[in-house]
């Protein structure tokens, strides 16, 4: 398992080019052009993990000295994904979910219960979180495998159902998001838009970036509207001035080149779905197939980013005043946007809708977070994961996971029973 563990480490911008070249080349394609679409792919995936970084690196420390200036005191201590990410792919149950996952998506493609050819293999530690947590917990390996692996059956099927709706709103032929994370939260963005669509007043309120442009004429601009926001950031962070202005450059950097290197990695991908897609309808015809992707191709649209930047001081707040929360959101406040990602074609991309969204569905995780963090950190303790220093003492959780909610949530919670 050590080569495999290595190739983990590389991440989607290395993972990913090496998983295309050899898929382009069983679909037929020449070893040049695979090549073309496996550095296509890769160098997309830099691109977007540098300006993520940058999202994260710029928004983090602004999050954190609002949890400072605040004087925020709880006692379950967001440690973030790529802690979260280390703890899963610790794991024992790695060989029999991975090998499982890929072997139930190759056996439902068969079957033609689902169209999704995954290919984001990186994000398999949603998967494995709420394993390692019954693992840690009950020590029940069958219990907590095949929890991994319904939670990635959902994740395919929901995949498959929001597939045609984003593709259109997205403008992204033949991909899909089997995320098990973000595909967990699109039936709360789908209850929001039914009961805002059914209140007198609320339904009238449409903040579309195109709308608001047009009305607004430069003020309305996504660049703007993210480095006022970027600048709203800093100011209630405490940051002086120049702080304050470099923050809102760098929030309207990530809205400028994020869809550049977005299209990127979707050229990259054509290569490989068209050829995909004319060998496998040799064999069947009458069938439709996806490319399975991370969600991390979606952040790039102007009303996810400005939503997600809105909130972080929002989930801070929420922390403060919601009965019975204990999870201190800190690493994680940056890699909201993730959480609504899939949402926003269901709330017919209005920016009012996706935050109303985005409010009930930070509760869920803070509240997830919060009744979970004893589980988290068992399978913490159990991976041998060296843990921040800032968690040294307390309970520990994740933000923006927690634990593929609410499918995983309650899976974990059944699984208890086991114990």
């Amino acid at each position: 398992m050590e080569w495999f563990n290595q190739i983990i480490k590389l991440g989607a911008p290395g993972m990913m080019p090496i998983i295309f070249f050899i898929l382009a080349l069983i679909f037929g394609v020449k070893p040049g052009k695979a090549f073309k679409s496996a550095m296509l792919v890769g160098i997309g995936f830099e691109g977007i993990n540098l300006i993520v970084n940058l999202l994260l690196n710029s928004v983090g420390p602004a999050a954190q000295d609002m949890v400072t200036r605040f004087h925020l005191k709880l006692t379950v201590l967001d440690v973030g994904w790529p802690t979260a990410s280390q703890i899963a792919w610790s794991s024992s149950l790695v060989p029999f979910v991975v090998i499982g996952a890929i072997a139930i998506d190759i056996l439902m493609l068969v079957l033609n219960l689902t169209k999704i050819v995954n290919l984001d293999i990186f994000n398999f530690w949603l998967l494995l979180m709420p394993g390692c947590m019954i693992y840690a917990t009950t020590g029940n390996m069958v219990v907590s495998i095949a929890t991994s692996l319904i939670l990635f059956v959902l994740a395919l099927k929901v995949g498959d159902w929001t597939a045609p709706k984003i593709q259109e709103c997205y403008d992204m032929k033949g991909v899909a998001f089997p995320h098990a994370t973000c595909s967990a939260y699109v039936p709360v963005g789908i209850i929001v838009n039914f009961l805002i669509e059914k209140t007198p007043g609320l339904n009238k309120i449409d903040l579309n970036p195109e709308k608001i442009s047009n009305k607004l004429g430069i003020l309305g601009d996504s660049l703007v509207l993210s480095s006022v926001l970027g600048a709203l950031l800093g100011i209630l962070a405490g940051w002086d001035a120049g702080h304050v202005i470099l923050l809102a450059v760098e929030m309207a950097a990530v809205m400028k080149l994020l869809p550049y290197m977005v299209g990127v990695v979707i050229e990259g991908v054509n290569i490989v779905r068209e050829a995909a897609e004319a060998k496998l309808k040799k064999h069947f015809p009458n069938r439709e197939f996806y490319i399975g992707m991370d969600t991390a191709l979606l952040i790039g649209e102007p009303t996810i980013l400005a939503t997600g930047l809105l909130l972080i001081p929002c989930t801070l707040l929420l922390a403060m005043i919601l009965p019975g929360n204990k999870m201190l959101p800190f690493t994680d406040l940056g890699s909201i946007v993730f959480l609504i990602s899939m949402v926003a074609p269901f709330c017919k991309k209005n920016m009012f809708r996706i935050f109303v969204t985005g409010l009930f569905v930070v509760t869920i995780a803070l509240y997830g977070g919060t009744v979970l963090a004893p589980m988290f950190t068992k399978a913490a303790t159990l991976s041998g994961v060296t843990l921040p220093a800032s968690a040294n003492g307390t309970e520990i959780g994740n933000l923006v996971s927690p634990y593929d909610a609410p499918f995983g949530w309650i899976l974990i919670e059944i699984a208890k029973l086991f114990h």
